[in-house]
């Protein structure tokens, strides 16, 4: 048996992250974690060493550009995927899943449907 992905959310609204996560582990396929800040996003990061992180662009103690440099400059989560969840992109600026990255970093407009997240993950994952 293959064990369940685990996906890191960084995200300060608080109501998100819960349907995120109720969302995701109804299937049995996913482990979610979830961190309410940048510091504790990088903290949780380093400590549980998940698959993927969703990781908010905005947030008020430190933006998500920047928690996703510091997971860069880290040599045990310099190679987690990071897909950024935000309100700011509309599926208008989103066509292509390869122009769709901030830096190597892949985006996904708010709101979330839970399929064209797994569907994302999943694929986000399946590159080598």
């Amino acid at each position: 048996m293959t064990r369940n992905i685990k996906v890191l959310v960084v995200d300060d609204e608080v109501d998100f992250c819960y349907f995120v996560q109720k969302n995701l582990m109804r299937d049995g396929m996913f482990d979610v974690i979830i961190a309410t800040n940048g510091n504790d996003g990088i903290e949780l990061a380093k400590n549980e060493e998940p698959d993927i992180i969703l990781l908010d662009l905005f947030m008020p103690d430190m933006p998500g550009e920047d928690v996703a440099d510091a997971l860069k400059e880290n040599t045990v989560t310099a190679d987690i995927p990071i897909l950024f969840v935000t309100a700011l992109a509309t599926n208008d600026d989103i066509v292509d899943s390869e122009e769709n990255k901030i830096g190597n970093n892949y985006i996904l407009p708010k709101p979330v449907r839970t399929k064209k997240l797994i569907e994302t993950i999943m694929k986000i994952l399946s590159k080598p």
